[in-house]
Order: C-alpha cells, then sequence, then structure tokens
C-alpha cells in the first residue's frame, strides 16, 4: 500500500516569466485516493496538465511506476494505464451510452474510430459494456442518447467510459463540478467503488467529498505545495486556513 505509483520532483512551469507551478514534488500511493485542492489560481489544474502530459513542464521530473514519464506524448502516458477525465463531460452527445462505452471498448480491437463496423462485428462488446454501464449505476439508460442524460448521468457515463479503458490509474478533474447533492452523493460513492482496485488523483474543490474520500490530501496555494497529510492534518494547518480565508471554504 506505501508503494509510490506517480511521483513528481521539483515540478515547475513558467508561462511567459508568470511561475504557476513551482517545485512541487507530489508522491500517490497505489490504491490510494489523493486530493489535490487550493484556492483559485493555487495551480491545481496546471498539475493536472502537466502530470498527463498535456503541458510540458519547464523543470521536474514525473514518473510512474518508476519510469520517467517526463517527455512522452500523452496518448503514450494513456497506454500506460494512467486515464484523465476534464472537468467538462467528455462524451458522445449524439451516441446512446452504450455506443459510448464500446467505442472506449473498441481500443482493445484496434478499432476505436470505426463507427462503420457492423453491429454484428460488435456486438460481442455489448456484454462488457452493460456490465460497465451498470456498474457505474446507469443499467436502464443504455440506449438513452447522451445529451439526453441528466448532467450527473453524463459524468457517471464519462466515468464508465474512462473505465471502458482499463486504467490502473484515474486522474479526476473536479468531478463534482456542477453537480447537485443528490448526484455528489451518487458519483463520491461511485468513485470510492472504482477506487477499490485502482489508484486516483483528483482535483476537488468541494472539501466535504474531499474529506470523506481522501486517504491524503495535498493543498497547493500560489503554484506551491502549503500542506499534506490526511483530511484532520490539513484541516488544522492554520496555514491553510489562511489560504482559504475569504474563498469560502474556510
Amino acid at each position: 500500500m506505501s508503494e509510490t505509483i506517480l511521483e513528481a520532483e521539483g515540478l515547475t512551469k513558467e508561462f511567459a516569466g508568470f511561475t504557476a507551478v513551482n517545485n512541487v514534488n507530489l508522491a500517490v500511493r497505489r490504491g490510494t485516493i489523493h486530493a489535490l485542492i487550493g484556492p483559485n489560481g493555487a495551480g491545481k489544474t496546471t498539475v493536472f496538465n502537466l502530470l498527463t502530459k498535456f503541458l510540458t513542464p519547464s523543470a521536474g521530473v514525473i514518473r510512474y511506476k518508476g519510469r520517467d514519464i517526463t517527455a512522452m506524448r500523452p496518448a503514450d502516458v494513456a497506454r500506460l494505464g494512467i486515464v484523465r477525465s476534464f472537468q467538462i463531460s467528455a462524451v458522445f452527445p449524439h451516441l446512446t451510452v452504450r455506443e459510448n462505452v464500446r467505442i472506449a471498448l473498441q481500443r482493445e480491437l484496434g478499432t476505436s474510430f470505426h463507427f462503420w463496423r457492423s453491429e454484428k462485428s460488435l456486438a460481442r462488446l455489448h456484454g462488457r459494456a452493460d456490465e460497465l454501464i451498470a456498474a457505474v449505476g446507469l443499467a436502464g439508460y443504455e440506449d438513452v442518447l447522451a445529451v439526453e442524460l441528466p448532467y450527473g448521468r453524463k459524468r457517471a457515463l464519462e466515468i464508465a467510459t474512462t473505465l471502458a479503458l482499463d486504467p490502473e490509474m484515474l486522474l479526476l478533474d473536479e468531478p463534482m463540478a456542477g453537480l447537485g447533492h443528490e448526484d455528489i452523493d451518487r458519483i463520491s460513492a461511485l468513485i470510492k467503488k472504482v477506487a477499490a482496485d485502482r489508484t486516483v488523483l483528483m482535483v476537488e474543490h468541494n472539501l466535504s467529498v474531499v474529506a470523506t474520500l481522501s486517504d491524503t490530501i495535498t493543498v497547493l496555494t500560489r503554484g506551491r505545495v502549503l500542506a499534506e497529510g490526511d483530511y484532520e492534518t490539513v484541516s488544522n494547518n492554520p496555514e491553510v486556513r489562511e489560504a482559504y480565508m475569504g474563498t469560502g471554504h474556510a
């Protein structure tokens, strides 16, 4: 449980002289839920973009399972088993729930974007697709177009499509953004469920969710690591309280 699966050393990102991320060290333990929190502008999403290779660091090293991935492309990182979701739900709106999940499953066949494949040739994927759909609480929605789903259900569908890629590590960028209380409870339970045999790193603003789900919390402010530990440790840290003053999270 103590083995580190993803780590960053001295991670730094500068934009035209502005340092958005400054010498960040991060170690995510295998089989845990690790939250990255901080006030607006703290650098959380930039760190996420660096770890998933959507941005190139100005300095520092990123390792996944001991392997240096600093210079890798996003697609190559994903193939290693790191799959990321985004703040905005990313599903195909005019395909059904089952079709969305099936496209992700087609990756193993090497036909992910062969939309013209016959139904018969893709039928073998239906069973696994329906298993994933049921696992995220969408049983009964298989033939519903994604565009017709309530927002919270779309987030569940997005998680189903990421699980279809069979990731070893899941990075969730504000999974509770835009959700109502009922959906927050549902998606929280879903994250806890999928984390049973995976590692999860998430950026999240909802501190009650962070408190409930997270094993470890890293607090960022102004691009630096301010504190790290379990929820009790970081919530009682005077510097963390000061950093959150006036943001509605104090």
